[in-house]
């Protein structure tokens, strides 16, 4: 059986065709997944070379901080949005992204990505939090309401 592109580019020209891939379709599939256990493989080796680099120049907390940055800005427009469409109900829908979030801080081995579900998780957490103050900022005007679902609360 082919191995590695090499071998599947002699299966087209040579005439020794035992180890080869019978019909197209095979070969194809062959094909597909040479390239994909090659991209994956070079995906973790750059990722751990990233790693290298960012712990030999002591950017690993710079990095965690921007990290965290980006998240708190996402969530937000997310807890905005939320409150908008879903008002308080869906506090239990961050509740449990914090909970599995926590879930896969403490699996995760490698310290960047550990960290950031970490804070993806507090965030969900704190989230529960400003759902609620949200609709108090609704209450006083300085954020729209939504009109279908204050029409459905008043029923």
């Amino acid at each position: 059986m082919a191995k590695s592109y090499q071998d599947l580019r002699l299966c087209f020209k040579s005439e020794n065709k035992r180890s080869c891939p019978k019909n197209k379709s095979e070969i194809l599939k062959l094909y597909y997944w040479l390239f994909f256990i090659n991209f994956v493989g070079h995906q973790f080796l750059n990722y751990y070379v990233m790693i290298e680099f960012l712990t030999s120049h002591n950017l690993m907390g710079l990095t965690i901080g921007i990290a965290t940055f980006l998240v708190i800005g996402i969530f937000h427009p997310i807890v905005i949005k939320a409150e908008y469409y879903l008002g308080t109900k869906c506090w239990w829908i961050f509740l449990i992204l914090g909970i599995v979030f926590i879930a896969l801080s403490v699996m995760i081995k490698e310290i960047i990505l550990s960290t950031i579900m970490g804070v993806v998780a507090f965030s969900c957490f704190w989230s529960i939090l400003e759902i609620f103050q949200q609709t108090k900022r609704v209450e006083k005007g300085w954020f729209p309401a939504n009109p279908k679902r204050a029409k459905k609360e008043r029923k």
